[in-house]
């Protein structure tokens, strides 16, 4: 009979004897091995380490004549949909015939401090104290991964189980079983350094492994079609008929049905590059929810996938209702773990804020090549909903040009669609054109705005531009953003104001707990938004703080890289190039700046509130208005 294919990535596989047997003889060297010639990266020495320290605890853990020796053993375990690794799996039967899988999240931790932010704990990483997911949760969302993503699993067939070990964090600190994150632990148990926890987390495994299987039931998984299950499918559909947010009008209905039946036709050999242009408000991020719920149903394995979080998250919690659904995390994701992906991973990937992708990927921007390339090979059709003049960052080099490049070198087919009709701005193009005029992006006959069926007006004082948002904001739909011209000093001390203008105007900048879904959480009329939490959102009624990045003299529009805070990352490497290359570095933080603002202004459904820290500029703003 021949082997399954896997479809699951798996480092080590064994029973518990092997294991037991391995883990006497430098297990870590084995891993490391195995892990080069599977996955083609070297290991730290720290992540080696690792390995010895909490398999031998889970050695010790197993040898337990409960536990039978024919217990199939999984370490680094890929989850499906996703580069995140499982630690540790154990497979068999339990007393009722059950095929079971137990996923262990293993840490070296001794101790936590809690944060305000749902399921995220504060501990030593990397040599210093970093916030990370509670290990509990971290488990549990591997689970739904499976429960959403793995046939076997979804059907019924394999009963996947989640857990956490500890093996350092004293028993007598109960600051990781706080009540705040009684929700996960009663999903996931959780068990710590001692004698007595060890009893009991050998208890939890026997109670779940009555019998082994020879790995058969852990075969079974890593070889079970990777795909969205038909339960999550129609759960997302169910929340999104007849919510009319994602209703699809006009133009946006044409450029879905071409993309699905495009969508469907591809394979590996026959790949398909999409390229949907639209400016703001035209409707780019609806028609790839609905490509992403619509298509899910045919069984395709798809991502939505944005540089920026805030949509990611915003979106997700508009679909389900909470942004606490985890099994719903995996469709959504952001754009740096793609170099890492094999080929023809997924069937599509719906890739929004295009224009916002960068060259390299990662933290210190030093992985992968290039990540429109990465995203056309990771998958059998891409496609980038995109426009050029929301690029806000000396990062950002999304191009229609660029996507076309890497697709020809794919040999991929390319289709190319644009979204022209307005839904933001009271369905005004003459606003955007506008915008365009005044902020001197290009030259326009839009001269001046006539607000009959869009509201638009400068203020005097910020107090009094704030204000007359908050009128607004009975629904939850009015916020004001500003430019990051003011240092973010309430990160790291809530006590402090951050944008403080004159004597009587002071405000924090976004909400720093909930900061990726600042857009719709209740209380942050109270602060002020900035670029990267709003950008591929909307609200009703925005307003705009422009600072002193941007100014206007005798009707010119002046922008002033210097301006920005320091801690501004958007324009990071500004003086360094500009040393270099003064005059290409000086058009291309002019060319920011202003799409910046652009986007700030264009945020507002049916109005757009304004506040100028410089006098000039206000005026300016006034004069053309009709």
């Amino acid at each position: 009979m021949p082997i399954a294919t896997p479809t699951h990535t798996l480092i080590y596989q064994a029973d518990k004897q092997q294991f037991l047997n391995d883990s006497d003889r430098y297990i870590e060297d084995l891993l490391e091995a195995r892990y080069q010639s599977i996955v083609g990266k070297r290991v730290t020495d720290r992540e080696k380490q690792s390995w010895k320290n909490s398999l031998q605890e889970m050695a010790r853990v197993l040898k337990d004549d409960r536990i039978p020796n024919n217990t199939g053993i999984g370490i680094e375990l890929f989850a499906p949909q996703s580069m995140s690794r499982i630690d540790f799996t154990l497979s068999g039967f339990d007393k009722h015939g059950q095929k079971t899988v137990i996923i262990i999240e293993l840490k070296q931790w001794s101790a936590i401090t809690l944060t305000d932010k749902d399921a995220v704990v504060r501990t030593l990483l990397g040599g210093g104290l970093n916030e990370t997911l509670h290990p509990s949760y971290q488990a549990w969302s591997y689970a739904t991964l499976f429960e959403g993503f793995n046939e076997a699993v979804a059907s019924g067939e394999i009963r996947v189980i989640p857990c956490a070990f500890l093996h350092n964090y004293p028993e007598s600190d109960n600051t990781i079983l706080d009540a705040r994150f009684k929700e996960y632990l009663d999903q996931a148990p959780l068990f710590r350094k001692g004698l007595a926890e060890r009893e009991k987390f050998q208890d939890f495994l026997s109670q779940h492994i009555y019998q082994g299987d020879s790995q058969a039931v852990l075969q079974q998984l890593i070889c079970s079609r990777i795909g969205a299950s038909k339960a999550l499918a129609d759960a997302l559909a169910k929340l999104m008929k007849g919510n009319r947010e994602f209703a699809l009008i006009n133009d946006q209905k044409l450029v879905f049905e071409n993309i699905r039946e495009i969508a469907c036709a591809a394979a590996p050999g026959k790949h398909k590059v999409v390229i949907v242009e639209g400016g703001p408000g035209t409707g780019k991020t609806l028609v790839a929810i609905n490509l992403l719920v619509k298509l899910l149903q045919t069984g395709l394995a798809i991502k939505y996938v944005s540089k920026n979080a805030a949509p990611r998250h915003v979106y997700k919690a508009k679909l389900t209702g909470s942004v606490k659904q985890a099994r719903f995390n995996s469709l959504f994701a952001g754009t740096d773990n793609f170099h890492e992906m094999e080929p023809n991973t997924f069937d599509l990937l719906l890739v929004d804020e295009a224009h916002r992708l960068t060259e390299k990927s990662g933290m210190f921007n030093n992985k992968g090549e290039n990540q429109m390339k990465e995203l056309i090979n990771a998958s059998k059709c891409t496609v980038f909903f995109i426009d050029e003049d929301q690029c806000v960052t000396f990062r950002d080099i999304g191009s229609k040009e660029q996507i076309r490049q890497w697709a020809i070198a794919k040999g991929a087919e390319v289709h190319e669609f644009e979204l022209t009709s307005q839904f933001r701005c009271s369905g005004s193009d003459g606003y955007m054109a506008w915008l365009d005029h005044v902020l001197d992006i290009r030259e326009t006959a839009n001269t001046r705005l006539d607000n009959k069926n869009y509201t638009f007006k400068v203020f005097d004082t910020p107090e009094e531009m704030h204000a007359a948002v908050a009128q607004r904001n009975s629904n939850n739909r009015a916020r004001v953003v500003a430019g990051y011209c003011w240092p973010w000093n309430s990160k790291t001390d809530t006590s402090q104001m951050d944008i403080v203008i004159g004597k009587n105007y002071q405000r924090q900048w976004n909400l720093a707990s909930n900061s990726m879904v600042w857009i719709i959480a209740p209380d942050s009329i109270e602060q002020v938004g900035c670029i990267h939490t709003c950008q591929g959102l909307e609200v009703d009624y925005i307003g705009v703080i422009i600072g002193s990045d941007l100014i206007i003299r005798d009707g010119k529009v002046i922008t002033d890289a210097t301006q920005r805070s320091s801690m501004d990352q958007t324009i990071r490497g500004y003086k360094t190039q500009m040393k270099s290359q003064p005059q290409e570095t000086a058009a291309k933080a002019d060319r920011i700046i202003k799409n910046t603002y652009r986007t700030l202004m264009s945020r507002g459904l049916k109005g757009c509130f304004l506040y100028c820290t410089d006098k000039e500029t206000a005026a300016y703003f006034r004069s053309k208005l009709q």
